[in-house]
């Protein structure tokens, strides 16, 4: 079984509660610009993990703890060594040779995962992919306790909040800081000289004899020791897709290559998109190795991506994503004939309840070019898009040919429908109000306005509102290409007339659209910022107990004007109203009464 996803959509702690409610077992690597980092579960408890860092090891922490010497440590590694293939792992060694007591090697453990888990918390982007483990295996993943009562199953939630605790703490001591890393740089702990070995083995993780995984946990960091990525995605083609010929998986490593040479995040919608994280997809395949190139395809796309192999992920992440006002695309791969799991009827019973439970969501179906019955029900169920796709598995020379030109134009289709989305209206209606909400301050209401209305408008621009008069602070569009974002306050004024309509709006408190001729916008506005091809504008008062204290502009430059929903701007204008009149509430309240 396996599960991917991407840190900037569904964070860490996320996951792992996931994985604790589900009572779910395996491996959860995560990954981000600085390493990887392990946390293995058994039934949604921690049971072991693996530190980014080289030094932080089970060993090292039951020495600093003053549990054991460094002369126990040495004598318990060379138990292990002389044990050979036999040998069982240190911390196992060390309570067999009566060398630690139970509890304290439960503390020495607790803290290895702890310490993993606060490391991973602090990172707000990157990758996590959860192996999970057969049952008939899982066990392998558990301490061989011998004298020990039981399994060692450490509380998530309990770790999780200790972890969080850990965080506030440094954050609010400054202890806490980003480390900056240039791109593609892979930050490296040297390895400790002495008593543990510089490679990180198997004993290190607490981890008994696992020949028998499917997934083995590296003895080495691979992101430690090959810094080829080249040779790295081959290792990952070799895992991924066993089953295809080797010429086959040699086309698919240039194809990936090529993909990660340059980025293909061009469209200016997209950036904004990415930002905005309003949309991503949900991949749902049997196949290992559809499920790593759509991600790699995704990514390279900009598009946040989970993949999974189980129906009972889907729902989590759908309302993972929904708590979070974001809806993801659900993509159902080709059926596959010998999978009972992954048959015609299964998907078609999956997509119709996904529809039904989540009518809102969208579904992408793909199938093979004879499965034209399949194709039409898939319709009829409510898909978006049928996109036809090679056949599973390995086949003739042509096969690697079509599935990447699918993969082509498969990115293709995730860029365009994420930035469709990540334009919409309501979407950046959302975002506004939960901006709007957020804000701390009037400049960060103003701001949340204006962004708003560069979403509609090619030009917008900031107004304060004096008693004779409006200052311009900041714009987006004007004097610069739009792109580029808010630019600095331009400061020019434009006096106010009893006859002019900025001075109409100020007095009647009211949003405004629609063609406009007054002097005063003509001869100092345009003046200013250049008059636009059409003479269609926006003003939008922000209020403070019903007086304008702001005005928002907006119009469409040299472009066409188009359609404008009104209803919109009217609900913008009396959120920003009535978090206004919030701001004033809580100075009353936090104002120290006067003496009596």
């Amino acid at each position: 079984m396996s599960f991917t996803g991407d840190l900037e959509l569904l964070p860490i702690v996320d996951v792992v509660q996931l994985l604790h409610s589900t009572r779910k077992s395996g491996i959860l690597r995560v990954r981000c610009h600085k390493g990887e980092c392990q946390l293995v579960f058994k039934d949604g408890y921690f049971v072991s993990a693996n530190h980014l860092n080289n030094r932080i090891k089970i060993g090292k922490i039951l020495v600093d703890l003053k549990v054991i010497t460094p002369e126990i440590l040495d004598q318990a590694l060379m138990a292990q060594k002389e044990a050979g293939p036999s040998q069982k792992p240190l911390i196992i060694t060390l309570i067999e040779k009566g060398l630690v007591n139970e509890k304290d090697a439960y503390k020495g453990l607790e803290q290895l995962i702890e310490m993993t888990v606060v490391e991973v918390l602090t990172w707000k982007k990157g990758t996590f992919t959860l192996d999970m483990l057969p049952e008939s295996v899982t066990d392998e993943f558990i301490y061989y306790t011998g004298k020990m009562n039981g399994e060692i199953k450490i509380d998530t939630q309990r770790i999780l909040m200790d972890a969080l605790r850990i965080i506030d703490e440094k954050t609010r001591d400054g202890e806490l800081v980003e480390e900056e890393y240039a791109e593609g740089e892979i930050a490296q702990e040297e390895p400790e000289s002495g008593r543990e070995a510089a490679s990180l083995s198997l004993d290190d993780l607490g981890l008994a004899d696992i020949d028998r995984l499917e997934t083995r946990i590296p003895e080495v960091f691979s992101v430690l020791e090959d810094r080829d990525p080249g040779r790295n995605l081959r290792r990952e083609l070799e895992k991924v897709a066993s089953g295809y010929s080797v010429q086959e998986r040699e086309a698919y490593a240039l194809f990936f290559e090529e993909l990660s040479l340059s980025s293909t995040v061009t469209d200016p919608r997209m950036n904004h998109y990415i930002q905005a994280q309003a949309q991503s997809i949900l991949f749902f395949s049997a196949d290992a190795f559809y499920r790593y190139a759509v991600t790699a395809v995704c990514k390279n796309a900009g598009v946040l991506v989970f993949a999974t192999n189980e129906d009972e992920n889907l729902d989590l992440i759908i309302e993972q994503s929904l708590a979070k006002n974001s809806l993801p695309l659900l993509v159902l791969d080709a059926p596959q004939s010998d999978d009972e799991n992954f048959s015609q009827e299964r998907i078609s019973l999956l997509r119709r309840q996904k529809k039904e439970k989540y009518p809102q969501i969208g579904v992408i179906q793909l199938a093979t070019a004879e499965d034209n019955a399949f194709a039409l029900q898939s319709y009829d169920d409510g898909a978006l898009a049928v996109l036809p796709r090679p056949p599973h598995g390995s086949g003739a020379d042509e096969l690697a040919v079509d599935t990447i030109s699918f993969l082509r134009v498969f990115q293709s289709y995730a860029r365009r429908y994420a930035a469709e989305k990540g334009n919409s209206l309501t979407w950046e209606l959302r975002k506004c109000i939960r901006t709007l909400w957020g804000s701390r301050s009037v400049p960060e209401v103003a701001s949340a306005l204006l962004q708003f209305t560069a979403r509609i408008f090619e030009r917008s621009l900031t107004l304060i509102v004096r008693e004779k008069e409006l200052v311009a602070e900041k714009g987006i569009g004007v004097k610069a290409d739009k792109e580029q974002g808010a630019t600095p306050a331009m400061r020019f004024r434009i006096p106010l007339t009893n006859s002019s309509l900025l001075q109409n709006i100020i007095h009647e408190g009211c949003v405004y659209y629609g063609k406009t001729d007054d002097a005063m916008i003509r001869e100092h506005l345009f003046t200013e910022i250049g008059a636009p091809s059409s003479t269609s504008i926006l003003l939008l008062p922000l209020k403070s107990h019903g007086k304008p204290i702001s005005l928002t502009y907006g119009d469409f430059g040299e472009a066409s004007p188009k359609t404008i929903d009104f209803a919109l701007l009217e609900i913008v204008a009396s959120q920003a109203e009535l978090v206004m009149e919030n701001f004033v509430r809580q100075k009353k309240l936090e104002k120290p009464s006067g003496k009596e």
